[in-house]
Order: C-alpha cells, then structure tokens, then sequence
C-alpha cells in the first residue's frame, strides 16, 4: 500500500537537512559479443533469438571472459584515475527475478577491476566539483522483461509477462561513487553534471554510445538526508534506472523532499527501491532493498582470476584521448569563448567528441554559436 504525503518545500528541506548522495551508473559496453559467450549484442533482433546453453544458464554450459570487456573496463578504470588491480576475480550474486535466467549475476564485488578514483565535473556557473569513485567493476546485464495489461507498464496490475533474453549476458561496467557531500542545494545539479560529464567520458572513449533513451546507460540515484551537524548518514533510499540527465536531477531533488517531509512528520525513511516516474517527476516504492549478505555472493567457480598485466595496463593508458573537461577548457581558450557559449554549442550538438566542427570532419575549427557551418 503506498502512502501519500505532502512534500516539503526544497528550501525547507535544506534549511535542517544535508543531503548525501550515492551514484551508480551502468553501462552497457559496445562489444560485439556478450560478456562470457559468443551471442550477438546487436540490438534490435527477435526476442530470444540471441541466446544460447551459456547465456541462459544451462547446466554444464561454461562460460569464457570477453577480452575486449576487460580492456573496456580498465579503460574506464583509467578515465576515471582508479587504482587497476593487479588481480581480480568474479562473482556470483544470488537472487531470483524472472529476468535471471541462472537465479545469480555473474559480477565482482570485494575485488573490482578499478577502485579509488574521481571525476571533475563543471557546473553551470563554471564551479568545478569533484566526485570520489568508489570502484568500477565488470557484470552481465539481465534479460527485458514486458508486463502486459496493466495500465503503467509495470508488474503490479499486470495480466501477464514477456520475457527477452537477448540482453542477458551483455557486457556492463557498473561504476559507484563515494558518498557525495557538501553539495548541498546544489545536489542535484552535481547528480546531473556527474552523469552529463561520466557520459561524454565514455563516448570519448569508444567503450559504448551511452544512449540514455536506448538503456545503454543508466543511473541509479542513492540518496538520504543527515540533520545539520550530525555525521551520521541517514537511512538511504534507490531510485532506479533513471535513464536521463533532466531525470537524474528531478530524482534526487523529489527525493531530498519527500526524505525530509517524512523525517519532519516523525515518520521513518525505509531502505528501498524506487521507481522515477517522468510524467509527475515524483518516485514511488519498489521492493525493500537488500544488504550485500543478502546476495550471499562467492566466487565464481567457473572463471579463472582477471590478471592484466602492467604492461597492457600502461599501453592502454598510453592511447587514452583528452579528457572531455580538459577539451573543452582548451577549446574555450584557442577559440576565445565564454562559458555560456561553449554550452550553447554542446546543447546544440554542435561538435563533435574530438572537438571540431560536425560537418567539417577534417579541419577543427570553432563552430557558430547557432551550430550551424558552411563547410560540409
């Protein structure tokens, strides 16, 4: 049963209260196979038409690691200045949903490919903040689950549901932040310049398209509120699979919110998932969420240890491109541009990841302000 509440105003909320966030972002990696077998990841086949004894977990089927996966992963482990472990092994993550098809996610958990790192992000008044990485490690993305009959598309007043596997088993890195502080009003906006910034990272790494729209890249928004002075976090909720930049914000701030209009009546946050919903920008309750133990992980007995060596680690270092913040700073200065007019042209797409001009692919140069040239 869910119990409606009348929000607090934003500015109340942050009068008695900090916020304090936790971002985790997935990625779906742009490899041509799944992540331990050989199905295609091309999207837009027939449902189920991508499967094989691995991929659904078949018993005796044995999987094998994906190698471009793992130089991905520890691409994105550079990027993002971690630590690259010298060796690491998988994991298996207990629990049952109809979209599992092995009841267990091969992922990592006490033993990332990449941990300790962090990414500078600018806001819109030009203020960079920097959000500390907790680890970025490799998983199987789940299968597509369609519920049919209800009125919101989700299993709670549906009649039936569908299920499509051609997604179980594609390659994601899921990439955890520490917890964020001392944002305060700003909290949101930091949620949203983390993801915009983590997103033109990947594409100018070439690990994925990181299409939001399409899920190839998704945020799950932690958040909870301590009372000024404290340092105790307060009990956090998870808003899932927000899978925009607009949404990103809306989720956290709704979120600081209805935390604090609750907390204000006496009541008491519960540990949860939730579900954004882009039409009222409100969230609402999923499923009690579960601590680590409850996943009862251990290691995957079927998968030999990952042990990149220094060498490759070095190499891979060695060919990263610019960061997409350095860029666009340096850009700024060779083409004599203010802020404001430097986010005009990337709102309007108006170059590319390399940083010239779309049509012209040759020469870099500055593009109009209205993102439109004459050299194509």
């Amino acid at each position: 049963m869910t119990t409606t509440i009348d929000l607090v105003s934003y500015e109340d909320a942050l009068a008695s209260y900090d916020p304090v966030m936790g971002l985790e972002v997935h990625v779906e990696l742009g490899t041509k196979t799944k992540m331990f077998c050989g199905c295609s990841t091309e999207l837009g086949a027939e449902p189920n038409s991508q499967t094989c004894p691995t991929c659904l977990g078949m018993p005796g089927a044995l999987p094998v690691v994906n190698a471009t996966g793992v130089e991905s992963a520890i691409k994105i482990g550079l990027a993002l200045h971690c630590e690259i472990a010298e060796w690491c092994r998988f994991a298996r993550k207990n629990y049952f949903y109809p979209d599992m098809p092995k009841n267990f996610q091969t992922s990592q958990y006490d033993e990332p490919i990449a941990f300790n790192g962090y990414l500078d992000v600018q806001l819109e008044d030009g203020e960079v903040f920097r959000v500390e990485i907790e680890r970025a490690h490799m998983e199987e993305d789940t299968g597509k689950s369609l519920h049919v009959g209800g009125a919101t598309g989700r299993i709670h007043g549906a009649s039936h549901s569908l299920l499509d596997y051609n997604r179980a088993g594609i390659p994601l890195i899921e990439i955890v932040t520490k917890p964020i502080e001392g944002a305060g009003e700003r909290a949101p906006e930091v949620a949203k310049a983390y993801v915009a910034e983590l997103r033109e990272l990947i594409k100018a790494l070439g690990v994925s398209e990181a299409r939001m729209e399409q899920g190839q890249m998704r945020c799950d928004v932690n958040l909870s509120l301590r009372p000024h002075g404290r340092e105790k976090f307060g009990t956090r909720s998870e808003t899932k699979n927000v899978n925009s930049l607009r949404s990103v914000e809306r989720a956290a701030r709704f979120e600081i919110q209805r935390h604090a209009a609750v907390l204000n009546s006496g009541g008491t946050i519960i540990q949860e998932t939730r579900h954004f919903h882009e039409d009222t920008g409100s969230t609402t309750s999923g499923r009690v969420k579960e601590e680590a133990e409850d996943y009862r992980y251990f290691p995957e007995p079927d998968l030999v240890p990952v042990a990149p060596s220094r060498e490759w680690v070095e190499e891979l270092r060695a060919g990263l491109p610019e960061q997409p913040l350095a860029r666009r700073n340096r850009l700024r200065e060779e083409w004599d541009v203010n802020a404001h007019d430097m986010q005009s042209m990337l709102n309007a797409w108006a170059f590319d990841t390399l940083g010239g001009c779309i049509a012209g692919r040759g020469a870099r140069h500055p593009p109009p302000a209205w993102g439109v040239c004459g050299c194509g």
